[in-house]
């Protein structure tokens, strides 16, 4: 019985696997269609004449968005990571007054919906003339990271050995150079959560790059897919080539950090 159970497990679980990896499989598949096919009726579930010349386009014209991207994102988990690990561990270990007051407000932000989120910002940055910026886009984005940042990092930091802590104090340390020396250092794994979603939201974000960016010199490629959209011609396998090569970086890191990933969000659910 035990057996059985196991393999009906199993199967279901490739069943599921394969239905949400399906997509990703028809993207990879489009993007190595012929145009002439992409129409065909039924349609082609295998390339069977394979083309490049998506890959080809979307290399010759989509690297600078690309690197646009990816500038948006390594910035978004610096300023990130420079807001939310000092927060969470002011509220975490230094009694912070209205800590809780602070924690509620940060899980109610991240409630709020991404486009009113946006509105909110084009009428700042009208103001302050922060539209098609890439640093506007930067600010935007930290916006949505940094409060997930400082509860996790409140969350972990809250678990911590109070024995470190006080004999980094009887050692002299202040409560900033404690942080740095002893805090930090031991938050690696929550670091690594915080940085690879801030890096993921910005990569992926859209809603910020059409409301925010649209006109500007350097767009993400999110907004810069579009220009193969038209009223009359669709680069179907342009756009999906550039969306498999867009998603190599986040691949890649998901894999990497992996481990780091599942020691961090579960960081701080138990205490000693």
């Amino acid at each position: 019985m035990t057996t059985r159970r196991a393999w009906w497990k199993t199967v279901l679980g490739l069943v599921f696997t394969g239905i949400m990896l399906f997509p990703v499989y028809w993207m990879f598949n489009v993007s190595l269609t012929q145009t002439s096919d992409l129409r065909a009726s039924p349609p082609h579930w295998f390339p069977w004449a394979p083309t490049f010349e998506g890959y080809a386009t979307a290399l010759d014209q989509q690297l600078p968005a690309l690197g646009t991207s990816l500038l948006i994102g390594l910035s978004t988990v610096v300023l990130t990571v420079l807001i939310a690990a000092p927060a969470g561990y002011a509220i975490a270990l230094l009694n912070l007054r209205g800590g809780k007051v602070l924690s509620f407000g940060l899980i109610v932000a991240q409630m709020i919906p991404a486009v009113v989120m946006a509105m909110g910002f084009y009428a700042i940055y009208v103001r302050l003339d922060l539209l098609n910026t890439v640093g506007g886009l930067i600010l935007a984005n930290s916006t949505v990271a940094v409060p997930f940042g400082v509860l996790l990092y409140t969350a972990f930091m809250s678990g911590m050995p109070k024995e470190l802590l006080q004999a980094a104090r009887v050692d002299g340390a202040g409560a900033w150079r404690t942080f740095i020396s002893v805090v930090m250092p031991i938050s690696r794994n929550s670091t690594i959560t915080v940085a690879l979603f801030a890096f993921l939201w910005a990569w992926a974000d859209f809603i910020f790059a059409s409301t925010l960016n649209r006109s500007g010199g350097m767009i993400p490629i999110t907004l810069s897919i579009y220009q193969y959209i038209g009223n009359n011609t669709t680069q179907w396998n342009a756009i999906m080539a550039t969306a498999v090569v867009a998603s190599i970086p986040a691949t890649v890191l998901l894999v990497l950090a992996q481990r780091y990933v599942a020691a961090g969000v579960t960081a701080g659910s138990v205490k000693d």
